[in-house]
């Protein structure tokens, strides 16, 4: 089985709502059931992929069809979720901080080695006001205050894996200074309670008095999504058509509101048995 992981990195503020309303919040985002974590459902994102092919690739549709399918038929590749990998959160000690956490670095092992790919990522363990860092201080992320423990091999291993899915250098040369792993718990707060919420308004066109006020849920830019495409061994190498549509741009459109700006990633692609 071929495997390539695809990393999204959110230029822009991404929203891909669920049709259930949470309180106050009219539109949140899609979030898987158990864990509560933002997420990029394959169905959307394979979508998104498809129209992105069929405008690269219009004069020669069966090569769209081929790798996506037909109404009649499957396509050769299957696209998973986009799970949660970086969620940046704000702090009251400088720049904004990038945490994640030792069931998200579990879950994220787990399919490296899906995708083919040998790795061990160090294990930290923490306490509720423990965080792993690069260097030992006291943070504030939001209103709660942290102890980060020095594991600066760690913290080092762990950024050099995961900037492999980040598209530009300048971003992955801070990756380490402002990297933080924290517990379970406090990542699902931060993954549940941290994002933001905007007022939107539709205004009558005679009077410009409001029609419709609505709140809506976004994924914060500099957020860090991760995919994986798989094609069964076919000998036809069905991925090498999905890397020559990388390579004609490496941006893409995810979710709604595409006419205010929101939703656009850089991808960054592994292909699966490389070393990292």
């Amino acid at each position: 089985m071929e495997a390539l992981i695809l990393g999204f990195f959110t230029e822009t503020n991404l929203h891909l709502g669920t049709e259930t309303d949470i309180g106050v919040i009219d539109l949140p985002v899609a979030r898987e059931v158990t864990t509560k974590y933002p997420v990029i459902p394959g169905s959307s994102l394979k979508g998104s992929l498809r129209s992105w092919a069929e405008e690269v690739w219009k004069e020669d549709r069966d090569k769209v069809n081929d790798v996506f399918g037909r109404p009649d038929a499957a396509g050769n590749i299957a696209v998973t979720d986009a799970r949660l990998l970086l969620l940046p959160v704000r702090t009251l000690n400088g720049h904004y901080r990038w945490v994640v956490c030792p069931y998200i670095l579990e879950r994220w092992q787990r399919d490296l080695k899906l995708a083919g790919f040998s790795v061990d990522l160090p294990e930290i363990k923490l306490k509720d006001n423990e965080a792993g860092g690069n260097k030992e201080e006291e943070i504030y992320l939001e209103e709660f205050s942290f102890t980060i423990k020095q594991s600066p091999e760690a913290i080092k291993t762990i950024a050099d894996i995961i900037g492999k899915l980040i598209a530009h250098d300048s971003v992955r040369s801070r990756l380490i200074d402002q990297l933080v792993v924290i517990s379970d718990d406090s990542f699902s707060y931060f993954a549940q309670y941290g994002l933001q919420v905007r007022a939107r308004n539709q205004l009558e066109n005679a009077t410009k008095s409001s029609k419709n006020l609505w709140y809506e849920e976004a994924i914060p830019s500099d957020s860090l999504f991760y995919a994986i495409l798989l094609s069964p061994p076919t000998g036809r190498n069905v991925l090498a058509h999905v890397k020559e549509l990388l390579d004609s741009r490496r941006y893409i459109q995810l979710g709604g509101n595409e006419t205010i700006g929101q939703g656009w990633c850089a991808i960054e692609c592994l292909s699966g048995g490389e070393p990292l």
